[in-house]
């Protein structure tokens, strides 16, 4: 129960004698008892009056009186959460922490997402052809030297001069060809004169022993002693040798002379075809020593009209190089003109420069217009096989298979994050692996709309094929599922996950 003290009783009373029933006609309202101040716990709150219906008199007055006897108390109105700040304020924290999380992993999945490079699938031609180098070469080139050894007495042609068979090029001096030769000439006289001598011996001892003979037989045999005839005839027999021996002296002077004429013709070096001079490497005055092998002095091309070129291809490609297929080959000289030619002989005999293999191939060439020289560097590109309105895709998309990366983000974010140590270069394929196309047996193709673009969202799908030629660029199709105008996948980039 509430205490009141005195004082309180008073105010009552006076407020009670200020407002009594009829003065000025106003109603008579208690006024409210003010309540000490007490050290017991606040009461409990007064339950809120019942509602009122609108119109009673005297009911709208409750929660005013409520309010103030609140405020009086020093107590605050309970307010309900939902007009309260904190948690709409927390809610909206919540919100804004909800969408920055959403649109991070929407970043995320974005940029991990493989993305891929598309090419449509064309039917066209097709054409292997196969690239070597070389040199321009005359398809006959003879070397001119010297059997003799003298001093050049005179040169008659210079380079690119143009010469017939038998034309002299190059005189030597000829003065101790021509003393040889008369030293032979002397040696033919005496040789000739021991065969006279030698038949004059020949002569007297048949006669001598004639003689013998003939006297042996007058006398029955006494005359002359045996020894005597036997000398004789011993004599006889080596002057038969001696002549012989002359006739074959006469036959060696002879030769020696022969000898000594024919280097003297070889003083004049001619031609020994028609041609066209290429180089020169002699001069009037120079020294001719001829060796073990003949000094040249001359290059000549039989005929710079008709060419060959020699390139070397290599032993990977060497297996559909076939004699009579067709090539163009460029020069430096002529960028932008392209020369036909034709292969004539595809060489067995390899050859190993820094243990690359290659065989010698030739290819004739017609130069009527005399536009290349001999000696040009050229790029062939021989032709070996043709194929008409084939399927081609590009080689990029037999190469091609998705990355692990890729396919994990192709799943899901979760299974794309790997843990421990990235991969090394040593556990990554080499490029080198996939570099041929030959052994490729299928492509990734993606689903395309009507627009002839990928479709969103679409997933590589794999499709079996069997490549047949390629020109280094594109791939024929033989056979499989793969249709002209679907999207095979050439590449694909993965964005970094962060």
């Amino acid at each position: 129960m509430r205490r009141r003290t005195d004082g309180g009783t008073a105010g009552r009373q006076d407020g009670a004698a200020d407002r009594s029933p009829g003065a000025e006609g106003e109603p008579f309202r208690p006024h409210p008892e003010p309540e000490p101040p007490v050290s017991s716990p606040s009461p409990p709150r007064p339950a809120a009056p019942p509602p009122t219906e609108p119109g009673v008199p005297g009911e709208s007055a409750a929660p005013a009186e409520a309010q103030a006897l609140s405020t009086l108390l020093g107590e605050s109105a309970a307010r309900p959460w939902f007009r309260r700040p904190l948690p709409w304020l927390a809610l909206a924290a919540l919100l804004l922490v909800a969408a920055g999380a959403a649109w991070w992993w929407t970043q995320r999945a974005a940029q991990a997402a493989p993305r891929y490079t598309t090419q449509p699938v064309t039917r066209g031609d097709l054409t292997l052809s196969v690239t070597a180098n070389g040199t321009v070469q005359p398809t006959r080139s003879v070397s001119i030297g010297s059997e003799l050894s003298g001093t050049v007495l005179r040169v008659n042609v210079d380079v690119n001069d143009r010469v017939t068979q038998g034309q002299v090029l190059v005189v030597l001096d000829t003065a101790k060809l021509r003393d040889q030769i008369q030293r032979s000439q002397a040696g033919v006289a005496a040789a000739r004169s021991r065969v006279r001598l030698a038949a004059a011996t020949v002569a007297e001892a048949r006669t001598t022993l004639a003689r013998l003979e003939r006297v042996a037989q007058l006398s029955g045999g006494r005359e002359p002693a045996p020894a005597e005839l036997d000398a004789a005839r011993a004599t006889r027999a080596r002057a038969e040798a001696e002549a012989a021996s002359a006739e074959a002296g006469v036959s060696e002077a002879l030769a020696q002379l022969s000898t000594d004429q024919i280097n003297l013709s070889k003083a004049s070096i001619t031609a020994p075809t028609d041609g066209v001079v290429l180089t020169r490497s002699v001069d009037p005055g120079n020294a001719v020593a001829a060796s073990l092998q003949a000094v040249t002095l001359f290059t000549l091309a039989e005929s710079l009209s008709k060419l060959r070129l020699w390139v070397y291809v290599d032993e990977a490609d060497v297996g559909v190089v076939q004699v009579g297929q067709a090539a163009r080959f460029t020069v430096s000289a002529y960028p932008t003109r392209s020369f036909p030619a034709r292969i004539t002989r595809v060489g067995f005999g390899a050859t190993i420069t820094d243990n690359v293999v290659t065989y010698l191939t030739w290819l004739d060439v017609d130069n009527t217009d005399l536009s290349l020289r001999p000696g040009m560097t050229a790029t062939a590109t021989i032709v070996a096989t043709e194929r008409q309105g084939v399927l081609r895709v590009p080689n990029a998309a037999l190469r091609f298979t998705p990355s692990t990366a890729a396919e994990a983000a192709r799943k899901g974010l979760a299974s794309g994050v790997s843990f421990g140590p990235p991969r090394t270069e040593s556990q990554r394929k080499s490029a080198a692996d996939g570099a041929s196309t030959a052994g490729a047996r299928q492509v990734w193709v993606l689903a395309a709309g009507a627009n002839g673009q990928p479709l969103p969202g679409a997933l590589p799908e794999a499709v079996a094929v069997t490549p047949g030629i390629s020109d280094g660029r594109s791939t024929e199709i033989t056979a499989g599922a793969l249709r002209e105008g679907m999207l095979v996948i050439t590449a694909q980039t993965t964005g970094a996950v962060p």
